[in-house]
């Protein structure tokens, strides 16, 4: 294990040495890599900003199923039976047409107005509270119970409540599809910067590695100290531009603030917890040696 710890010791400290010749070159590369990370780096914390804000949101959608004016009250009453079957685990409420004739006398205060109307013109009513739905598929399935609703004798009307919510989580969907696709575009280009960089390293230091050859060096540690360089590399980079990051969201803050007073909200961005962003150094890193490999892999075989 000490000799493992040694090799990679070694080829830690070949790499540095390697990046300190050229300085300049390393932190042109890395800032080329950090704007390609910033990208889907901010899409990532926007997001991660959201997501909360819209399960904040969400609400137990409704459904309300008017009747038809000429139903008996005994038909209207038993078509609880029915939406129970459709609906196991929702809550039904039977409104009767003279309470909802009540309640809307208190609440609009057109008490007189609709005193003049004579006979009662709101019909018998259900209301089927739902649980709450955070995805566009949990969406679909409301919809299609609510076709079977209206399939239901004696129902005129059925009307889908809260509607909003799943608009609004098909268009986080939406974002984080688009995120995703930038990302691995992204990712890609991060992949094609390193591997130009080592293939560059390797043709500067081709006379070295000829001579290690000579000597016995094994490919594995010819290849170790460029391995360390792609990852040394997307990890500087991917810190520089959560570096970046933050740093964009003090104006953004401002011009938020602003926007929110006017829904009289405190909502601010917030950066990344830890815990992601030490996934993203990891990955950043992981993207650098992949580079790495694949350059070293292609170039270094036709020195053999």
């Amino acid at each position: 294990m000490s000799n493992w710890f040694r090799q990679h010791g070694f080829a830690l400290a070949a790499a540095l040495v390697h990046l300190r010749r050229a300085p300049g070159s390393f932190l042109f590369n890395i800032l080329v890599v950090a704007i390609a990370l910033a990208l889907p780096f901010m899409g990532m914390t926007l997001l991660d900003n959201v997501r909360p804000l819209s399960e904040q949101m969400s609400v137990d959608p409704e459904i309300s199923i008017f009747l038809k004016q000429d139903t008996p009250r005994e038909q209207a009453a038993a078509l609880a039976s029915p939406l129970r079957e459709l609906a196991r685990d929702a809550k039904i409420i039977f409104v009767p047409r003279e309470k909802a004739l009540d309640s809307l006398k208190d609440k609009s205060g057109l008490a007189e107005v609709l005193a003049t109307l004579g006979d009662n013109p709101l019909p018998d009513s259900y209301i089927v509270k739902l649980d709450a739905f955070r995805s566009a598929a949990a969406g679909i399935d409301v919809d299609l119970l609510a076709d079977g609703m209206r399939a239901l004798p004696g129902v005129d009307t059925v009307q889908i409540d809260s509607a909003w919510v799943k608009r609004l989580a098909a268009l986080i969907g939406v974002l984080k599809l688009a995120l995703l696709l930038l990302a691995a575009t992204l990712g890609t280009v991060v992949v094609a910067v390193v591997f130009n960089t080592i293939r560059l390293q390797v043709l500067t230091q081709r006379e070295e590695i000829l001579v290690s050859k000579l000597i016995g060096a094994t490919d594995t540690f010819i290849h170790r100290p460029f391995y360390y360089t792609g990852a040394l590399l997307g990890l500087c980079a991917g810190a520089v531009a959560l570096g970046a990051v933050a740093l964009a969201l003090r104006p953004l803050n401002t011009a938020i603030a602003e926007f929110a007073r006017l829904y009289a909200s405190e909502f601010q961005l917030a950066p990344l917890e830890p815990a992601p962003m030490v996934l993203l150094l990891a990955l950043s890193a992981s993207l650098g040696l992949v580079g790495a490999v694949l350059s070293v892999q292609r170039h270094l075989a036709r020195l053999n």
